[in-house]
C-alpha cells in the first residue's frame, strides 16, 4: 500500500537549451519551474522519477503559519496568499482550502509555547486563537475528552500532497517550459566556474542557470561539484484510513496523533515529529552539525536500520557523468515504515477520535524528509558555483512553503523584488556561526 501519487505525462525530448533547467520534481521544483515560466522564460524542469513522488506526496498537507520559526513565518504567509489564487491561474484544483488548523493539549507547559508564538506572531499581523478548556472541548468534541486548552489558527490551511506536485508541474506546460520524468540530471558542467549545461542521463541541456532542488538528494548532488551542504534525513511513516467518517476536525494536532482530512475524504494518521535515523556516510559526515537538533528531540527520534544506507541518496561517492548515478538505481525514494509506529498510530488514532473505529487502512507508506542543522530551508546562489541556485533542506515543512519558496527563486534569478527577505534563507549561513540556532517552532 505505497504513497498515493496522482500520475502527470510529460516529454521524453529534451531541449537543448533553456534559460533555466530545474533539477528535481517536488513542491520546491515545481513551483519554481512555474514561476520562472510565468515571467516568460524557457525553462526546463527535470525529475529522475516521478513528479510528486518523494517527500512531496508522503506528507500532512498542511500549510500553516502556527508555530513557524521567525526565520520562515514570513514565506508561510506568502505562500497561503500564493495557494488561494493558484487553483485559478493553472485550472486546476489542488486541494487547498483555509479550514484552519486545531491543537489541543493538556500539557501547560507546550500550552504556555503556543501563547508566546501568539503573542509574536501579533506584532507580524498573523491571527491565532488561544482556547481555553470550555473553547477547546467544544472545538475537540469528537475526541469526547476534556482538554486544559489549545490554540485554533483560522487563516492556515490543508492542500493535498496527492495532486499538488503534480498538477503545479502541468501549470508549467501550460507556461510554455517542458517537464521531464524518469531523466536524472547527473551533473553540472562549468566553463570558468559558471554553470554552462546540465548533464542528464538522456543529453545535456545548455543553460547558464540550474535550480538545485532535488531533496534529500540535494547534498550528495552538490558534493559532486565541491560543494558542502550539510543536510540529513529522518524516515518518518505515515498512514490512511478511509473516507465515511464524520465530525473529525479537518486538521487537528495533539501530541498522542495528528489528523488530516485528504483530499479523497480519507484522513491521513501520524505522530508528530516521531521518526526513525536510519545511519548513512552523509549524516555520519555531518553529525557535528547535526547533534544540537537531534539532542532536542531525542525523545521523539529512535536508530533505524541500513534502509538509507542503501538507499544511496546519502551517499559519500562521487559520481560520474557518462554512467548511471545512485539517482537512477533509486528512482523513487520509497522506504519501508516503521510497522511498530503504524500500528502505534491506528491504536492513538481511534482512542482518541472513536468515530475513526469504522475507517479502513488504504495506505502505508514512509519517507525521507530532508533537513539542515537550523531547521530552515537553504535557498539562495551558491557563492562557489555562478548560476547555481539551491533550494532544499525543506526539514518537513517544504510543502506548505512550496509557493513563496519558488516565488523566491525566480525573484533571485531575474533580478526582481524577493517576495521575502532572502538572506535568513541564504545557503552561506552555514559557513558561518550563524547557522548553530535550532528552530524553536
Amino acid at each position: 500500500m505505497p504513497a498515493p501519487l496522482l500520475k502527470v505525462e510529460t516529454s521524453s525530448t529534451l531541449p537543448a537549451q533553456a534559460d533555466v533547467v530545474v533539477i528535481g520534481g517536488g513542491v520546491a521544483g515545481v513551483f519554481s519551474a512555474y514561476y520562472l515560466a510565468r515571467r516568460g522564460l524557457r525553462v526546463a524542469l527535470v525529475e529522475k522519477g516521478l513528479i510528486g513522488a518523494e517527500q512531496s506526496s508522503r506528507n500532512w498537507g498542511w500549510c500553516r503559519q502556527q508555530n513557524r520559526d521567525a526565520r520562515e513565518l514570513p514565506m508561510s504567509t506568502k505562500s497561503l496568499e500564493l495557494w488561494d489564487t493558484l487553483a485559478g491561474d493553472i485550472g486546476e484544483d489542488v486541494g487547498f482550502r483555509r479550514c484552519g488548523l486545531l491543537y489541543l493539549s493538556n500539557n501547560e507547559a507546550e500550552i504556555a509555547g503556543w501563547a508566546r508564538w501568539r503573542d509574536f506572531a501579533r506584532t507580524v499581523g498573523v491571527t491565532t486563537h488561544m482556547l481555553n478548556a470550555a473553547e477547546a472541548a467544544e472545538r475537540g468534541r469528537s475526541t469526547l475528552r476534556a482538554w486544559k486548552g489549545g490554540v485554533f489558527s483560522p487563516s492556515d490551511g490543508i492542500a493535498d500532497p496527492v495532486r499538488a506536485a503534480p498538477l503545479v508541474a502541468l501549470g508549467v506546460l501550460k507556461e510554455g517550459g517542458s517537464v521531464h520524468q524518469m531523466c536524472a540530471a547527473r551533473g553540472l558542467e562549468l566553463e570558468a566556474g559558471r554553470v554552462s549545461g546540465v548533464v542528464t542521463e538522456h543529453g545535456t541541456i545548455r543553460t547558464k542557470t540550474v535550480v538545485m532542488a532535488g531533496g534529500a538528494w540535494a547534498s550528495s548532488f552538490c558534493r559532486q561539484l565541491g560543494i558542502r551542504f550539510p543536510q540529513a534525513s529522518i524516515r518518518s511513516s505515515i498512514m490512511a484510513v478511509s473516507a465515511g467518517v464524520e465530525g473529525v476536525p479537518d486538521a487537528l494536532h495533539t501530541s498522542e496523533v495528528s489528523v488530516t482530512r485528504r483530499g479523497d475524504g480519507g484522513y491521513t494518521l501520524a505522530i508528530s515529529g516521531r521518526a526513525r535515523v536510519d545511519p548513512t556516510p552523509q549524516q555520519l559526515r555531518f553529525s557535528r552539525e547535526f547533534v544540537p537538533m537531534f539532542v532536542k528531540r531525542y525523545k521523539s527520534l529512535a536508530p533505524g536500520d541500513l534502509t538509507g544506507w542503501r538507499s544511496g541518496h546519502e551517499s559519500l561517492k562521487t559520481w560520474r557523468l557518462d554512467a548511471p548515478t545512485p539517482m537512477e538505481h533509486q528512482r523513487i525514494l520509497d522506504p519501508k515504515p516503521d510497522r511498530r509506529q503504524i500500528d502505534d498510530t491506528l491504536k492513538r488514532a481511534r482512542a482518541l477520535l472513536p468515530a475513526l473505529q469504522a475507517a479502513e487502512v488504504t495506505s502505508v507508506w514512509a519517507g525521507y524528509i530532508d533537513s539542515t542543522p537550523d531547521g530552515v530551508p537553504a535557498i539562495g546562489e551558491i557563492d562557489s558555483v555562478q548560476g547555481l541556485v539551491l533550494a532544499a533542506g525543506f526539514s518537513g515543512h517544504g510543502f506548505g512553503i512550496g509557493p513563496g519558496a519558488g516565488h523566491l527563486v525566480a525573484d533571485i534569478i531575474t533580478g526582481m523584488p524577493p517576495i521575502v527577505d532572502p538572506v535568513p534563507y541564504h545557503p552561506s549561513r552555514f559557513t558561518h556561526a550563524s547557522w548553530g540556532k535550532v528552530a524553536e517552532f
